[in-house]
C-alpha cells in the first residue's frame, strides 16, 4: 500500500555507469534517460514514482535503423540522450558519435513513441554539428533544438558554444537559421544544453568543466530564446569541484523536473572515487538527485543552501512506491536477454548469442577478441557496488588455443581482466587469466603456477582441469582488488593465487584516461580467432553485492 511518508533519498539514485541524465515527468511517473555509449541496445530509461526507488524499464534503440555502432571506437556511440514528452508522445533525441579524436562525426537523431517501452519510430536525422542535443517544446507550439557545436579548426576553442535551431515536426526536419546563443563561462568545455521556460524567461542549463573533477552545472537566462543570455550570479549552481572531500564528486551535466505539487529536483552526473590519490571511479559516471527551489530573484538553488551535492537527500510528499527486489541469480529460460544485460555495438545479436539453440542456456558464439570494435561475443551487466561477487557455470570444449570462453571484468577494449577456459599445446583443457591494463598493444597472460597449484599447472603456468564437464567460475571484487576462483562441482572452490587491480577497470586508468566515459561490467565472453564460431553455453549468472 502506498502512503505519503517522509523519506530519504540515497545518492546515487542510478549507481554504476548511468551518466548524463535527462529527466521528464508524465503524470505521476518520472523517467530518466542516460547514456550507453558503445553498449547495445542504446539509451537506458529508468522509471520511478517517488524519486527514491528506480527500475530499468526500457532501452529504446534496439533496431538497426535506430542504432548500428559496428566499428565505432570505445567511448563513442550514444552520448547524452534527451527525453521529453509533448503532444502525447515521448521524444528521444540522441547522438551516435562515429569518431572520437580530432574532427568528430556526431549525427543527431529524433525518435518518438506513445509509450516508454513500445516500438520507437524510425529516426529523423537532425544535424551533425556537435553533440548533446536537446529538444525544447515552447508554449507557443514551436520546437527548438540546442546542441553544443564542435569547432575542429586549429587555434579555436573546440567547445564552440550552443547552437539553436527550430525543428518542424510536420516537415520532420530542421528549419530556419542556426544561432550560437551561448559561449559559456571561463570554466570552459560548455556542453549538455537544456532549455526551459518560466515566468517569462528562457533558462539555459549547461555542463562545464569537463566530465572529471572540475565538472559543474551552469545556468543562464534570457527574455528571448535566441539570447543574449545572462549568467547566474553564482555561475555554477551544482558542482563538487571546490570540495575534494565530498562523497559525491564530478557533479555536473544534469536536468531538472517539478513534481505535481511544484517541488523541484535536479538530477546530475556524478562519480564516486575509490580511496587513494588516483581517485579512480570503477563504477563510472552515475546519476544523483538534489532537492532545489527557485529563489526570489528567479534562480534555481539547492535546498541545502550551497551549490554542493548531498549524498543523502531528505524530502516529504510523494507516495512511496517500491519495486520488487531483483533475484541475484539470472537464468536463461526465456527467448530474450534479461534487461540488466547488454552487448557491444552490433544490432545483429543473433550473430553473437542465442537463448533458443540450447533452451535454458545462454549460448555465445565465439567471435572477435576482447579488443575488437566489431563483433564481440560478450554479454555483461554493470558493476553497481564497490564490493560484489559474480559467478557462472560454463560448458565449453575448446579445440584450439585460439578459442576461449569465460568470466570477464570489463571496461573497454583495452581495460579488462579475463578468467577463461582454453586448451594448451598438449591438448589439455586449461584455465588462465588475460589482462589488458590500459594499453591495447599489451595483453598480459598471468602464470598461475605456485607451490599450491604446482601439481595442476602446465609448463606455462596454466591451471589444468578435466577435459570434460562444466566449470564454475567466480569473481570477487572488494574495492580495488579482484580475485578469481573455479570449481568443478559448484561446492569446492579453488581461489587463483593472483590479486588483480580492479581500479584499472575505470575512467581514470590507462590509455584514454579522462576520455573514457563508461564503467565496469562483469559478464560472460567467448572468442574464436580460428573463425569457426565455437559455442560456449552458460547456465546462469549471479551478481551479488557485498557489504
Amino acid at each position: 500500500m502506498n502512503i505519503s511518508i517522509s523519506k530519504k533519498i540515497k545518492n546515487p539514485i542510478l549507481p554504476g555507469f548511468n551518466p548524463d541524465p535527462s529527466i521528464v515527468r508524465v503524470g505521476e511517473d518520472f523517467y530518466i534517460a542516460t547514456s550507453t555509449f558503445e553498449w547495445y541496445p542504446g539509451v537506458q530509461i529508468h522509471h520511478s514514482r517517488d524519486l527514491v526507488n528506480w527500475r530499468l524499464v526500457s532501452r529504446p534503440l534496439n533496431r538497426p535503423d535506430l542504432l548500428d555502432m559496428i566499428g565505432e571506437p570505445c567511448s563513442c556511440g550514444i552520448w547524452a540522450p534527451c527525453l521529453t514528452y509533448s503532444d502525447g508522445l515521448f521524444h528521444l533525441i540522441y547522438t551516435d558519435v562515429k569518431r572520437f579524436d580530432g574532427i568528430k562525426d556526431t549525427p543527431n537523431f529524433l525518435t518518438t513513441c506513445e509509450t516508454i517501452d513500445g516500438d520507437w519510430s524510425e529516426p529523423v536525422y537532425l544535424n551533425n554539428s556537435g553533440f548533446d542535443p536537446s529538444l525544447f517544446h515552447d508554449d507557443d507550439g514551436r520546437k527548438w533544438l540546442v546542441n553544443m557545436v564542435w569547432d575542429y579548426r586549429p587555434n579555436k576553442n573546440p567547445f564552440g558554444g550552443i547552437y539553436l535551431q527550430e525543428y518542424s515536426p510536420d516537415e520532420r526536419k530542421m528549419i530556419g537559421p542556426v544561432t550560437n546563443i551561448f559561449k559559456g563561462t571561463d570554466l570552459g568545455l560548455t556542453e549538455a544544453p537544456h532549455l526551459y521556460k518560466r515566468n517569462g524567461y528562457y533558462y539555459l542549463v549547461t555542463a562545464e568543466g569537463g566530465t572529471e573533477y572540475d565538472h559543474a552545472m551552469t545556468m543562464a537566462r534570457s527574455k528571448t530564446i535566441d539570447g543574449p543570455y545572462e549568467v547566474d550570479p553564482i555561475k555554477h549552481f551544482v558542482t563538487s569541484k571546490d570540495n575534494p572531500d565530498l562523497y559525491i564528486q564530478r557533479a555536473g551535466h544534469g536536468d531538472f523536473v517539478e513534481t505535481e505539487d511544484g517541488q523541484v529536483y535536479v538530477v546530475h552526473l556524478c562519480g564516486r572515487p575509490l580511496p587513494g590519490p588516483q581517485r579512480r571511479c570503477v563504477l563510472g559516471r552515475e546519476t544523483a538527485i538534489q532537492e532545489a527551489y527557485w529563489n526570489e530573484d528567479g534562480w534555481l538553488r539547492l535546498k541545502n543552501g550551497t551549490n554542493e551535492p548531498d549524498d543523502i537527500v531528505e524530502h516529504a510528499g510523494l507516495a512511496a512506491c517500491e519495486w520488487p527486489d531483483e533475484n541475484p541469480r539470472t537464468t536463461f529460460e526465456g527467448e530474450e536477454l534479461p534487461i540488466d544485460f547488454q552487448w557491444l555495438r552490433t544490432p545483429y545479436k543473433d550473430e553473437l548469442f542465442s537463448l533458443t539453440e540450447r533452451p535454458g542456456y545462454l549460448r555465445l558464439f565465439g567471435r572477435d577478441s576482447l579488443g575488437s570494435w566489431y563483433y564481440q561475443s560478450l554479454v555483461a551487466r554493470r558493476q553497481q557496488a564497490f564490493n560484489y561477487r559474480s559467478e557462472t557455470k560454463i560448458d565449453f570444449s575448446p579445440e584450439s588455443f585460439l578459442q576461449k570462453a569465460g568470466l570477464v571484468s570489463y571496461y573497454n577494449s583495452h581495460k579488462y581482466h579475463y578468467f577463461y577456459i582454453s586448451i594448451n599445446d598438449d591438448g589439455q583443457r586449461i584455465l588462465s587469466i588475460m589482462s589488458c591494463e590500459g594499453d591495447p598493444s599489451q595483453n598480459f597472460i598471468f602464470p598461475l603456477s605456485s607451490s599450491e597449484y604446482a601439481s595442476v599447472t602446465d609448463s606455462d603456468g596454466n591451471i589444468v582441469i578435466p577435459s570434460n564437464g562444466a566449470v564454475y567460475l567466480r569473481s570477487d571484487v572488494a574495492g580495488s582488488e579482484l580475485t578469481f576462483s573455479w570449481s568443478m562441482d559448484g561446492d569446492n572452490w579453488n581461489q587463483v593465487p593472483c590479486v588483480l587491480d580492479q581500479s584499472l577497470i575505470s575512467d581514470q586508468a590507462g590509455k584514454g584516461a579522462g576520455c573514457s566515459f563508461t564503467g565496469a561490467f562483469t559478464g560472460m565472453a567467448c572468442q574464436d580467432l580460428a573463425g569457426t564460431k565455437i559455442a560456449a553455453d552458460f547456465e546462469y549468472f549471479d551478481y551479488i553485492e557485498q557489504p
